[in-house]
């Protein structure tokens, strides 16, 4: 099926040589393949050696090119567990006709974020979030600039796809987490996200909002001392805060887009994305401006949210007047909450409120019941 892609990790690739057919025969046309990848612990059931990896920090799954990096405070590290397995993947699966998009993550790191902890965001009472990198850092920016065009460069691929390439913030799946002894709202968790490091600071002083942290502090330590249930500013330095955050990630965004389109003006640019421009995380906001294609994450149940954030992201790309393609990422997963008999349904709707073609989360990941409904869906479309 044109434009039905499927997620996988380099390491579901390399080493099985069925892999790249197995993929072809569910249907798929292209593979979003991570290049850079997070902290993560998954299942490779079909790996004919390997089962469980436990990738232990944030790396790379090419060889980097040290010179490229030579004037850069931040540097990605190869995986020792997985090394050069994107570059090995890669080109197992362009080899069996299968399109090879990378899938690179830029500010979600802990290693560089425990690394440097003055480039990560730090919140009002100076906790860092050591996972998060702050997109306003210079050091970051050009980190995030110099990986997206490096990974752009490598071999055997014909797209790349940004996940958080935008803000990220408090909210974070962590080993043994245990931040739920408080309820926060979302406008608790605002605060929560807004990041204090100097970069930051500077930020809003040259907005004239020099007082904004004692500010912030004073609404969240009313929260943890249970005085309010919801901790907020005043509407318009809401509004303030967000335009300077939304404008600060317009500015990374381009200056990521642009170094790709440096190395390879000839692939598609999509960016993992939400319809919401304050969104953080993996999925941080964006405005379209023409000049990327975009990835909402639509989970594996009909939800009329997800429909309605599409058609509003549909809507925005139209009038920027975007070339390049709205994909929307579809949970296969039963184990991960996919209902599996309303698969088909669901696609549907998607591509009827404006998805152009579709990611399925995770080929690697999935049962073999999963692929099941994968290649019924596929076959009945086909």
């Amino acid at each position: 099926m044109n434009g039905l892609g499927v997620n996988l990790y380099p390491w579901d690739v390399a080493g099985d040589p069925q892999c790249p057919q197995r993929i072809a025969e569910l249907g798929a046309d292209r593979v979003t393949l991570a290049a850079a990848y997070h902290t993560v612990r998954a299942l490779s059931p079909r790996h004919p050696s390997r089962k469980v990896v436990t990738a232990t920090h944030s790396a790379v799954y090419y060889r980097p090119d040290r010179a490229h990096w030579e004037h850069s405070l931040l540097e990605p590290t190869e995986a020792a567990w997985a090394p050069e397995s994107f570059t090995e993947g890669a080109e197992a699966l362009h080899a069996a006709g299968l399109k090879v998009y990378a899938w690179t993550i830029l500010a979600h790191n802990q290693r560089l974020g425990t690394l440097h902890p003055e480039h990560a965001v730090s919140n009002a009472f100076g906790d860092p979030y050591p996972w998060a990198l702050c997109i306003n850092s210079p050091e970051v920016r050009t980190y995030c600039a110099l990986l997206a065009s490096e990974v752009a460069g490598q071999p055997d691929i014909d797209g790349i796809e940004l996940e958080s390439c935008g803000w990220y913030g408090f909210d974070h799946l962590h080993a043994h987490d245990k931040t739920g002894g408080v309820a926060f709202d979302a406008a608790t968790k605002f605060l929560l996200n807004l990041c204090f490091c100097a970069a930051c600071e500077a930020l809003y002083n040259a907005a004239g909002l020099a007082g904004l942290r004692d500010q912030v502090r004073a609404a969240l330590a009313s929260v943890f001392d249970g005085a309010t249930s919801s901790a907020s500013l005043e509407s318009d330095l809401i509004a303030a805060v967000s335009s300077l955050r939304i404008e600060a990630a317009a500015r990374f965004q381009a200056d990521v887009v642009g170094a790709v389109r440096s190395a390879r003006p000839d692939i598609p640019v999509l960016l993992h994305t939400s319809a919401d421009p304050l969104a953080v995380g993996a999925n941080p906001g964006s405005v379209p401006d023409g000049s990327f294609g975009a990835v909402l994450q639509c989970g594996g149940k009909r939800s009329d949210a997800a429909l309605a954030g599409l058609r509003a992201y549909a809507d925005d790309l139209a009038k920027a007047g975007a070339k390049q393609p709205l994909a929307a990422t579809v949970n296969i997963v039963g184990g991960m909450g996919c209902d599996r008999a309303g698969l088909a349904s669901w696609i549907a709707d998607l591509r009827t409120a404006g998805a152009e073609e579709f990611r399925l989360y995770h080929a690697g990941l999935a049962s073999a019941e999963d692929l099941a409904a994968v290649a019924e869906l596929t076959g009945s479309a086909g």
